[in-house]
């Protein structure tokens, strides 16, 4: 399926390029970009609907203010997440997306845009960069506006299904514009038949081009991730993970807990403060929507 409308979808057929545009069938049935489903037609020739969402091999979540889980996009093999030196890089933003990308086993990339407004590489414009380099997150820097970087970008997006998602005002439309080479966005297809206003926030597509497939949403510029039992927050922050093996008690959140091998990590230097930081913020965010939701174990 290449693009996802509210209870209106566009699917590609597997044997040609044909575009089919459908509905869902039963008010249970969640369908996002990305996805393979079965189609089936109404009776006498009438419009194809979706009758199954066929078993995802991953899929990438959020959860909304009420505690409640959102998918955004499946089957996906890497999530880029679009930053810039103006407007400020919120990371703390970039860590919540790399712990949701981690707790779906999608692959990470960080991608800085508006390169040409960044100072000298050592400069202190690239500060909040290094801590992601040193757990393995790939980084590119790249300018839409001055078509720097952009062979770097496509190596790591080759042969690849990316979604891009990022802040507002990082110019992330632009860098997708000139990624697809004049392609247009599939949601203009979709609107134009179906009515469809176009800035419905629950929208997603995914883009075909010659060198792989790009997946965009608009409503995940503010993310939070899917709500797990606290135990298994820690699975989206690859240092603290690693060194929780080392900790005295089994079940430790790295608190005030004692002999607790991350918080000597951090008074070390080993674990950088600020990711350390980010990590109790999203422990407690997801005590706070778990008591929204009523989670049970």
């Amino acid at each position: 399926m290449v693009e996802s409308y509210g209870r209106r979808v566009v699917v590609k057929a597997d044997d040609d390029a044909s575009r089919i545009k459908c509905k869902l069938r039963g008010r249970r049935l969640e369908v996002v970009a990305g996805d393979n489903v079965r189609l089936a037609q109404e009776p006498g020739g009438g419009e194809w609907v979706v009758a199954e969402c066929l078993p995802r091999r991953n899929v990438l979540k959020r959860t909304d203010s009420r505690g409640l889980d959102e998918s955004i996009a499946a089957n996906l093999d890497q999530l880029g997440v679009v930053v810039a030196p103006r407007p400020a890089c919120d990371p703390f933003i970039v860590d919540r997306y790399l712990a949701g990308a981690a707790y779906a086993g999608i692959a990470p990339l960080l991608i800085v845009n508006k390169r040409d407004l960044l100072g000298d590489p050592a400069g202190a414009d690239q500060d909040y960069i290094e801590p992601f380099r040193r757990i393995g997150v790939p980084v590119v820097l790249v300018s839409a506006r001055e078509g720097q970087g952009l062979d770097g970008l496509l190596e790591r997006l080759q042969g690849r299904r990316t979604l891009l998602a990022g802040q507002s005002g990082v110019v992330k439309s632009s860098l997708i514009n000139i990624l697809c080479g004049g392609v247009p966005r599939a949601t203009s297809e979709l609107s134009a038949g179906s009515g469809q206003g176009r800035h419905t926030t629950v929208s997603s597509a995914v883009v075909e081009l010659p060198w792989g497939q790009l997946a965009d949403s608009p409503g995940v510029r503010d993310y939070a991730p899917p709500v797990l039992p606290l135990q298994e927050v820690q699975v989206g922050f690859v240092e603290i993970a690693e060194r929780a093996r080392h900790c005295r008690f089994q079940d430790c959140l790295h608190l005030r807990e004692p002999q607790c091998a991350v918080q000597a990590a951090v008074a070390d230097g080993s674990v950088d403060p600020r990711r350390f930081e980010s990590y109790r913020r999203l422990l407690n965010l997801t005590r706070q929507l778990d008591e929204k939701r009523g989670w049970r174990e």
